[in-house]
């Protein structure tokens, strides 16, 4: 295992409009996603380098919530310090409360009625020049995103144009369906010419919670589909990204979204998060989380005097199946790059892997040659793969997870925390591999969110995919083995998002236009998936539209 810093310290922080490029437009054919960032071309590497400085001195201000396009700061504050190294302080931000809360639905819920009556073609345009100020500011963002989150630069690069694509697949999706107005059939009524239409309307004031994962991505889709459909946002990112959302608030300012259509608030769950969720004038709700809150927002939704749209992504328990007739460097490849990509911080993440008898030793042996390459540092730095996790706890978690597996298990590679040298103020975890658990163990069922991998043995793949569909979640899964048998796995398979033979991936990578991303059972509620060509219907409502003449 190698481990590396970067000593550079930081200072104070400013709004990040700096110079972006263009992925499309300067790197000739390269079009980056989350399989395709693993060789990127140099110029993105030198982009994001050229970045990093000036993202650095700027660390430290206040900054406020954007209410109506306008800074709006509270009496209390919060810091954003990065787990890189928590002496960092990346920016202080507004503790919001119930009256916050109240602003900025108030200022959504006055934007509506003048939002909805603009042409869709006109909302097309205006997300999709959101999309052009935050792709202008790519590297500057990645870098910030690097700081907040601790995902290393491609991860970071991957985020924040995932995000940019999100808003152009939401807009692609309107065009496509020419605003969601169908003319239907004509009754035949003698002496009348009927005109039927059904057409999809929007609901009101949209709240949108994101999560730490992918500040980005998880802020912009469900924004753009929400504004692009006609709603007006409420935002509220998790409090230890609040940073960046900030920052990419500031792209939809500035790319003319009008006041009050677009407001972002920080703040804690209590009282914050609450007072929105309590507010009669939400109209609708994108959340994503945790399952136990997302469930909390499910069933509080019914204390209303009717039902609220939600669309809720609340992880995953996911597992990677390998077949004995696999190919080996393929899977290995895939579940270590799933696995361990974000330091095992995506709900997308393969922490359990099924392997047929045959070939389950080779596949583990093959799996900790990759896993010892991997390095552990500043994420910043180019050849660092694995960045810290988000948190305190997260770090603390691992440490339990750590200690219950090397007791009822054996624990193959990794399973400390780092503490040496630059590494000690950070929340660094080592890659790790663990094998030999009883399976009525609680953690192949529990959603653990850090770089950890199980593994098991099985003698067919019948029980391979019986194990995989034990859980409540059915978010993502991988497959490696022949067509035929991929052709049963999609069959028996309970998830959303289905991979086979993904060597850049097992279970994770999903990208607008090419996959959707959406959860079946405890990992969703709308069997629609973010990125596809239904999302744009959780954002919408029917109307049936009828003239007699």
């Amino acid at each position: 295992m190698v481990y590396h810093a970067d000593t550079i310290s930081t200072r104070s922080c400013i709004a990040v409009r700096g110079r972006g490029f263009k992925t499309e437009a300067n790197m000739s054919q390269f079009k980056l996603t989350y399989a395709t960032m693993f060789d990127p071309p140099e110029q993105m590497h030198a982009s994001y380098e050229a970045a990093i400085p000036g993202v650095r001195q700027c660390l430290g201000r206040s900054m406020g919530m954007l209410i109506n396009n306008q800074d709006h700061f509270c009496r209390d504050t919060f810091e954003n310090r990065s787990p890189i190294n928590i002496d960092w302080v990346l920016a202080r931000l507004p503790q919001g409360a119930a009256t916050d809360a109240g602003l900025a639905v108030a200022a959504a819920k006055h934007a509506f009625p003048k939002w909805n009556a603009v042409k869709w073609q006109d909302r097309v345009r205006i997300v999709r020049q959101v999309a052009e100020v935050i792709e202008s500011r790519l590297y500057e963002l990645a870098a910030a995103t690097t700081l907040n989150v601790g995902k290393n630069r491609l991860e970071s690069l991957g985020d924040i144009q995932e995000a940019v694509d999100l808003l152009r697949a939401v807009c692609n999706s309107m065009e496509q369906n020419n605003g969601y107005k169908m003319k239907m059939g004509s009754e035949p009524i003698p002496g009348h010419v009927v005109h039927n239409f059904s057409v999809m309307r929007p609901y009101g004031v949209w709240l949108v919670i994101s999560p730490f994962n992918f500040p980005a991505s998880l802020t912009c889709g469900p924004a753009g589909a929400a504004l692009v459909s006609g709603n007006t946002v409420v935002t509220k990112p998790s409090v230890e990204t609040a940073w960046i959302v900030r920052l990419l608030s500031e792209c939809f300012r500035d790319a003319g979204v009008p006041d009050g259509v677009f407001n972002f608030v920080t703040g804690q769950n209590e009282p914050l998060g609450q007072a929105l969720l309590d507010n009669t004038d939400i109209a609708g709700i994108t959340f994503t989380g945790s399952y136990a809150v997302g469930m909390k927002i499910y069933r509080e939704n019914s204390r209303f005097r009717y039902p609220r749209p939600l669309v809720l992504e609340m992880g995953g328990k996911n597992a990677a199946i390998v077949s004995a007739k696999a190919d080996i460097e393929r899977a290995a490849r895939g579940i270590v790059r799933s696995g361990f990509g974000a330091q095992g911080q995506k709900c997308s993440a393969p922490s359990r892997v099924y392997a047929e008898r045959a070939i389950y030793d080779k596949l583990v042996e093959r799996i900790l040659e990759l896993t010892k390459s991997l390095v552990v540092g500043d994420p910043t730095e180019r050849n660092v793969y694995l960045g810290p996790v988000i948190r305190e706890r997260s770090y603390s978690n691992f440490k339990d997870y750590c200690a219950q597996l090397s007791h009822a298990g054996k624990i193959v590679f990794g399973g400390h925390t780092v503490t040496t040298g630059a590494l000690a103020k950070g929340y660094y975890c080592e890659p790790t591999v663990v094998v030999e658990v009883p399976r009525e163990h609680p953690l192949w069922r529990h959603e653990m969110f850090v770089p950890l991998i199980m593994f098991d043995r099985v003698d067919s793949l019948d029980e391979a995919f019986r194990l995989a569909n034990c859980v409540d979640y059915g978010l993502a899964g991988g497959f490696f083995g022949t067509r035929e048998e991929a052709e049963t796995y999609f069959e028996q398979i309970e998830v959303g998002v289905a991979y086979v033979n993904r060597p850049q991936g097992a279970s994770t990578g999903a990208w607008p236009g090419y996959q959707s991303f959406g959860g079946w059972k405890g990992s969703g509620c709308t069997g629609k998936g973010s990125g596809g060509p239904y999302y744009l219907l959780s954002y919408l409502r029917e109307q049936s539209q009828t003239v007699v003449d």
